[in-house]
């Protein structure tokens, strides 16, 4: 079943909409539930820590004035910048993550704290409601995931496959109606899409998304315990 929500469409200049925090949600929708920002991703400022193979891993919704220059030298590291596309203007990072802190809850970035250390950057948000669902068949509460490990150090030796996994895991833990976890990297970002796949994600399609050909990745609740 497709999301209600697949026909918003907001276009900028060049044509193009796909920015999570265009879609605007009717207010009755958000009064609904109880006003969205803590609906909408189940309250995730309240999961927690978990245990992983590789230590402690805990998602720290962003504090803007503290994190933002360690999330912006993560931007401006070269393996990253093409990806992410948020190492220029300067303040190009802060706008990205305020306009998630300041929206309606769909979308929230997080740091990533492996044994107390900040090492990745993450952004939790509702597939469902996102344009992305214009490009393949959503599902109601489909949650996403995009990530970047910040540490080349930390990159190449299957970190982030065990946090991927431990990610997806625990949103399908926090998230009782989520039936899948979605993600979406470049197809051309070969060590992405592999730490994907060794982290339980089945490959399901090949979708066109501006500025980049993306494999859509998805970690099913029922196939969790197989792959």
């Amino acid at each position: 079943m497709g999301s209600p929500f697949t026909g918003f469409a907001i276009e900028d200049d060049d044509g193009d909409c796909e920015d999570t925090l265009d879609l605007h949600l009717p207010v009755d929708f958000l009064a609904l539930f109880g006003g969205g920002t803590t609906y909408l991703l189940d309250q995730l400022h309240t999961w927690g820590p978990v245990a992983t193979s590789v230590g402690s891993f805990h998602l720290l919704p962003v504090r803007i004035e503290e994190d933002l220059p360690l999330i912006q030298s993560w931007m401006n590291d070269p393996a990253v910048a093409p990806y992410w596309e948020l190492d220029e203007p300067r303040n190009r990072t802060e706008d990205h993550l305020r306009a998630q802190l300041d929206g309606d809850g769909r979308s929230v970035p997080c740091l990533g704290v492996l044994d107390g250390t900040p090492m990745s950057y993450w952004e939790i948000y509702r597939a469902d409601l996102d344009p992305l669902a214009r490009h393949y068949p959503a599902r109601p509460h489909d949650t996403g995931i995009h990530l970047l490990v910040g540490r080349a150090a930390d990159r190449g030796r299957g970190l982030g496959s065990s946090l991927i996994r431990a990610v997806a895991d625990l949103i399908l833990d926090r998230r009782p109606a989520c039936a899948r976890v979605v993600a979406e990297p470049d197809l051309g970002n070969t060590p992405s899409v592999a730490a994907f796949l060794s982290a339980g994600f089945r490959f399901a399609d090949e979708v066109d998304l501006p500025g980049k050909r993306a494999a859509l990745m998805m970690r099913d609740r029922v196939l969790r315990d197989v792959l």
